[in-house]
């Protein structure tokens, strides 16, 4: 039998039609690409915003843990450095813009030259970051002073006119405010600080108010206190 031979217009029809479903095909895949393009776009410039800015933080805190210890939790070393976790956001934040505005000086000025970089937003972040954190205190006082210590944070030494410690640093001794944490504190790092009181810190009005106090307190009773404060947390 003789096949029957199509007309053109028929051909032309078959080709339109195979043309067409193949764009139909094709219209989704290239609308799911489309999107998925703009989404990623989109996933690509937050995650670049969150690393730029995780770039800037976390290269100040690199560079505070360098020193301060990968939680915060202080050195233990040549030169003691304090520990800052756990620590109020204000105070954290009034040291640092104390040793840029040089009202507060350092054992090292090559060391705490590198705040003065640090701006007012990024000094809050640093601050909130150190207060989230809650490591384990060092300890390692020396023992048998215990009990004299609680005595003076929580009573004072009324012969002396030292007030109690507790009154603004709370019954934790974990401050509030400006007022700072003493709880977990380097043993070695607050004998330092209140042998040097007036001479490193004159950067607030509560610096001023402990200064008579540091003057007070004599070898064994600020050895009595530090060692009270490195066992808490």
């Amino acid at each position: 039998m003789q096949k029957q031979s199509r007309h053109p217009s028929d051909k032309a029809t078959t080709s339109i039609a195979r043309r067409a479903s193949q764009a139909c095909a094709i219209v989704p895949v290239v609308l799911a690409l489309t999107f998925l393009a703009i989404a990623f776009s989109g996933v690509v410039h937050a995650d670049g915003r969150g690393a730029h800015y995780a770039h800037g933080l976390g290269g100040k805190l690199g560079y505070c843990t360098d020193c301060h210890g990968p939680s915060g939790r202080g050195y233990r070393g040549f030169f003691v450095m304090p520990r800052l976790a756990g620590q109020t956001p204000e105070y954290l934040e009034n040291q640092l813009r104390a040793f840029v505005e040089g009202t507060r000086q350092s054992h090292n000025g090559m060391i705490m030259s590198r705040v003065h970089g640090i701006s007012p937003s990024m000094r809050s972040a640093l601050a909130e970051e150190f207060a989230d954190l809650n490591p384990r205190p060092y300890g390692r006082a020396p023992g048998g002073l215990a009990e004299r210590s609680k005595q003076i944070y929580e009573e004072g030494i009324p012969d002396s006119n030292v007030p109690a410690c507790s009154v603004c640093h709370g019954p934790d001794a974990k401050g509030k405010g400006p007022i700072p944490r003493l709880a977990g504190q380097l043993y070695p790092y607050t004998i330092k600080a209140l042998t040097n009181w007036g001479r490193e810190r004159s950067e607030a009005a509560n610096s001023r108010v402990m200064q008579p106090i540091a003057h007070t307190l004599n070898r064994s009773e600020m050895e009595a206190v530090a060692a009270y404060f490195s066992s808490l947390n």
